[in-house]
């Protein structure tokens, strides 16, 4: 048992009875819930209809070009605009998409091949 000081103004609170009892405690009410927004009200505020879903992805370069990402955002830095890799990385993308299918199967063919997946440690 705890004691508690005659100047201690704590008061006791009965601990709540519980199932292994046998006794139920009394039921209390939840809250209501506020009611949900119609999908067309949300369009309605601009956010929605320019939301552009984002994917996660995972791929494995070169050392070499990895290296060329930094200093593509060296260059971007000294310029004075700060970029992140994915933001060159698309970049790069609509690039490429800007060339004519003569043009990119050039570049893709001077490109080397690699293995996909996880380089082993070692």
């Amino acid at each position: 048992m705890t004691k508690i000081s005659a100047t201690s103004k704590r008061k006791i609170i009965p601990a709540k009875p519980s199932a292994a009892t046998g006794k139920s405690a009394a039921k209390i009410p939840a809250p209501a819930k506020p009611a949900k927004k119609n999908k067309k009200d949300k369009k309605t505020n601009g956010k929605a209809e320019n939301k552009v879903k984002v994917v996660r992805d995972s791929f494995t370069m070169p050392q070499n070009d990895y290296a060329k990402i930094g200093e593509l955002k060296q260059v971007l830095l000294k310029a004075g605009m700060h970029v992140k890799k994915s933001e060159l990385l698309r970049a790069g993308l609509h690039a490429l998409g800007k060339l004519s299918t003569l043009q990119l199967k050039q570049a893709m063919a001077k490109m080397e091949q690699i293995k996909t997946g996880r380089p082993k440690k070692g």
